[in-house]
């Protein structure tokens, strides 16, 4: 009788045979309480903080409910490690394994995860769990309140990386009055003239800090934050560089997902070593995954990106071929997969649409246009799902202004969670703290922190 080993060797050969290329995938089955811990922290291994913990009830009630079921995690890297759950069927294991060897083969292809793993390295888990370990450290010897401080705020603040930006930062020159000129003899007798000594030298302002709108919070904060010691910096620039790792999978999410679908189902059905049986059983699995709605319902209000990724890439083979499918898959994220590739028949036949959510819960379909629904698929994507905001300036006082820049990210802030964040960052900047912002009526706020220990926050028009 055959194993899941054995399936795993020979799909990995015919992935090999169809041209896929990735690196080495080292698979391994784990129990479940193991997988929702890794879904729910990103890696086995990572530094503790008691939003995992509100993060692990939000799941584990999920799965409970039928909501989510986890198959796989799959970590890309050299090589990928791959876990999947020992209590799925021979057959789900087998897809799965299939839907693995597709990712690794995107991982390796597309020119955005080539280009973080390049920054990052391709050894996430030993890297998470060595800082995990500094932690550990920095927990015994300065005590929980202090670590969990710096971690609420790095936590906080995850998303708000440039990745425009190289992962290796060096801080920007400390800024230091420019010299004035010295006087010429004209200066000089002019000077002495009565009443020349008003028109003196003005006074010489520091260079501007930073030189111009810096969106790479975590970074600026751990370069540039007044009184921050170094184990302090250690862990925001750790949150940092996971945040670099992992931006890849969130901004190529249905492309990726897309592509190992394409794969695991063209692998199985030219897999003609399977039992029929089997692979019947793996057919419905998959068609569970690659649906549009949950459950039994007829209607979805959310994009599944695995049915979006399959139905596009599927599309895509059939107009332009398979070498075509492969160049797209190195040279996009989703923001160019869905703009480019996403064309008004295709749409129409998933039935995609952008709609409205009314304060009692009624949903409007407001638009079926192929711009407005590539928009209101992407528009969640932006800037890591996150508001853009910018470090504008550091006072010679130190205190910091930040800006959201509400044009480019089109949405106003939750009032009272950015009151929360803004206290987060002032306890690790400990100086005064602004952010200039929109509430989500558009109207203008500015928010400040004076006295980071008080937790106060002031709010006002702007």
């Amino acid at each position: 009788m055959s194993t899941l080993e054995d399936y795993t060797a020979r799909i990995e050969q015919l992935a090999a045979e169809l041209g896929l290329e990735y690196y080495p995938v080292d698979f391994e089955l784990v129990p479940q309480n193991f997988m929702l811990e890794i879904a729910v922290y990103g890696v086995p291994v990572r530094m503790h903080h008691w939003s995992f913990g509100l993060r692990y009830i939000h799941q584990l009630l999920h799965q409970n409910m039928g909501h989510s079921r986890i198959f796989e995690v799959m970590f890309p890297g050299d090589p990928c490690r791959a876990y999947l759950m020992n209590q799925n069927s021979l057959a789900e294991n087998t897809l799965v394994a299939a839907h693995v060897i597709g990712h690794a083969d995107f991982v390796r292809r597309n020119a955005l995860f080539e280009r973080f793993m390049t920054m990052a390295g391709g050894h996430i888990l030993e890297q998470s769990a060595a800082r995990a370990h500094r932690l550990e450290h920095a927990l015994t010897r300065h005590g929980r309140p202090a670590v969990e401080a710096v971690l609420d705020a790095a936590l906080a603040l995850e998303p708000h990386i440039d990745i425009q930006q190289e992962l290796y930062r060096p801080p920007y020159p400390i800024g230091t009055p420019a010299q004035p000129p010295q006087p010429g003899p004209f200066q000089q007798r002019y000077s002495s003239l009565p009443g020349g000594e008003a028109a003196g030298t003005a006074p010489v302002e520091r260079p501007r800090q930073p030189p111009h709108p810096e969106y790479d919070l975590l970074w600026f904060i751990a370069r540039h934050a007044p009184e921050l010691q170094d184990w302090e910096r250690d862990i925001l620039l750790a949150v940092r560089e996971e945040s670099f790792y992992f931006y890849p999978v969130h901004a190529c999410q249905i492309m990726n997902e897309g592509w190992a679908c394409y794969w695991h189902a063209r692998l199985l059905r030219e897999a003609d070593f399977l039992p029929h049986q089997l692979y019947l059983q793996a057919l419905k699995v998959h068609s569970d995954v690659v649906r549009p709605y949950a459950g039994e319902h007829q209607l979805a209000l959310a994009i599944n990106p695995y049915h979006l990724g399959f139905s596009m890439w599927e599309h895509i083979v059939e107009r332009e071929g398979i070498e075509a499918a492969r160049r797209i898959c190195a040279e996009e994220d989703d923001f160019g997969f869905i703009r480019n590739y996403l064309d008004a028949p295709l749409a129409d036949h998933l039935d995609l649409f952008s709609y409205q959510v009314r304060k009692d819960g009624e949903a409007r379909v407001l638009s079926r246009d192929i711009q407005a629904v590539r928009e209101a698929i992407l528009r969640p994507r932006y800037n890591y799902g996150a508001p853009r905001i910018a470090v504008e300036r550091v006072h010679d006082d130190r205190s910091l202004v930040l800006r959201h820049d509400h044009a480019s990210d089109g949405r106003g802030l939750d009032l009272t969670a950015a009151e929360q964040v803004l206290n987060y960052v002032a306890r690790i900047w400990r100086k005064p703290v602004t952010l200039h912002t929109v509430d989500f009526r558009g109207a203008h706020r500015v928010l400040t922190v004076s006295h980071p220990d008080s937790g106060h926050t002031s709010a006002k028009p702007a």
